[in-house]
């Protein structure tokens, strides 16, 4: 399988949108149904558009995962739910320092643990924490940071994907 990343092409929303949708009901099982559906509606509304996409494509045609940039802040990162623990996520943060350079920021909600532990073993470290999401929502958010001199398990992980960058020009 090869992996490829690509800027964000209007093509892909809807199969972008699928895939957050599915990678949220399997790892936000705290969220109740009405919030699921306030935040599928935003990310099915544009908030794609709002942010900096990098698309990861299997094969060259089929998304699997996306990373949303701010700057140098990860507004989200979703990868689809058959392909969870194959490396992509990893690469598509590795794509973001390339991008950004050697520090990097992102708040995760408290009660996702997975995201939470696979981001501190990446190497960041809390810096902060706040009640609420930014919608005003009861999901407490911990603010993670990460820095290039950040010890990072990830460097020498072995990877069943090769990971390439383009313009998306083909």
């Amino acid at each position: 399988m090869t992996i490829d990343i690509i800027a964000y092409q209007e093509k892909f929303h809807d199969q972008l949108v699928d895939i957050w949708y599915r990678a949220v009901r399997q790892t936000h099982a705290f969220l109740t149904e009405e919030d699921m559906e306030f935040y599928h509606g935003i990310v099915r509304g544009g908030a794609l558009r709002e942010v900096e996409i990098w698309v990861a494509l299997r094969d060259h045609r089929e998304p699997v995962g996306f990373i949303g940039l701010d700057g140098s802040k990860i507004e989200m990162l979703f990868i689809d739910p058959s392909y969870h623990g194959q490396g992509i996520g990893s690469g598509l943060i590795r794509h973001a320092e390339s991008l950004k350079g050697g520090t990097l920021q992102v708040d995760v909600n408290e009660q996702n643990e997975g995201a939470s532990s696979f981001y501190k073993r990446y190497g960041f470290v809390q810096k902060g924490r706040s009640e609420l999401d930014g919608a005003g929502r009861p999901y407490p958010l911990l603010h993670l940071q990460w820095k290039k001199d950040s010890m990072n398990e990830y460097d020498d992980e072995p990877n069943s994907s090769s990971l390439t960058a383009s313009d998306g020009a083909e």
